[in-house]
């Protein structure tokens, strides 16, 4: 191997640093293989382009070359104009400080403020950012901990994966349950064949050897006791309704 190759294969691993660097400072509307591939352009570039006569060590030219390369491919391929890309990092550095002051996040009144602009403003804003973030849906994301496809970024609209649903929803269960359990056998005969077997009045009044209009009352008993005893937690049962 020359010594050209080598000094690839050396710097390489800064190339990426710098991708990955940038992309956690930036919104994901690029794609990350393309990245890395401008950075290692620009690297080879450098090594071929390098005069130690000028002053500066290797690694400072070429990362100075390989920043450059990245920020022209990500200006590039962004869709937005830089005006609304500068005011998207105003958002986040004003919402990020008040947040280490006042140790909680600005409520939209507070980060306007912040930002020099109205209300109406910063929302209209923030979704011409939103339309901005136009990307693949098998696009690289970079997280704290690996690269995943933007698609597995995206909030469900499944209201079942949900973990506040789903706990919400755990406890509701329990209530109406020891609600059910609370009522006669009689009662919970007469739920059971009407809401799980879908029997009719008159169907059940036949099984149990009563009168359609005793199983209607017995019915309507049952339905207020499970009122009176699930009153409390009506929010609750309206949420995962």
């Amino acid at each position: 191997m020359g010594a050209r190759d080598r000094l690839i294969m050396t710097y390489a691993p800064l190339a990426k640093y710098i991708v990955y660097k940038k992309i956690r400072s930036l919104p994901a509307h690029c794609d990350r293989e393309d990245l890395i591939s401008c950075a290692l352009e620009a690297l080879i570039k450098s090594i071929d382009r390098y005069e130690p006569v000028r002053g500066t060590t290797l690694e400072q030219f070429a990362w100075t070359r390989i920043h450059g390369a990245v920020i022209d491919e990500l200006r590039r391929q962004d869709w937005a104009p830089r005006n609304l890309r500068r005011m998207e990092r105003d958002i986040l550095t004003a919402r990020d400080n008040f947040s280490g002051i006042y140790g909680r996040q600005p409520t939209d009144d507070e980060l306007a403020a912040a930002v020099g602009l109205t209300v109406t403003e910063l929302r209209e804003r923030r979704h011409e950012i939103a339309s901005s973030e136009v990307t693949s849906l098998n696009s690289m994301v970079l997280t704290a901990e690996a690269a995943i496809e933007r698609i597995d970024t995206l909030a469900s609209s499944n209201r079942e994966t949900d973990p506040e649903f789903a706990g919400a929803m755990s406890e509701a269960k329990a209530k109406f349950r020891r609600a059910f359990a609370a009522l006669s056998e009689r009662e919970r005969e007469i739920a059971v064949l009407m809401y799980v077997n879908n029997m009719t009045l008159r169907e059940i009044g036949q099984i149990l050897g009563v009168s359609e209009s005793r199983v209607c009352q017995i019915h309507g008993q049952l339905k207020h006791r499970l009122r009176e005893a699930l009153r409390r937690d009506a929010d609750l049962f309206q949420e995962v309704a």
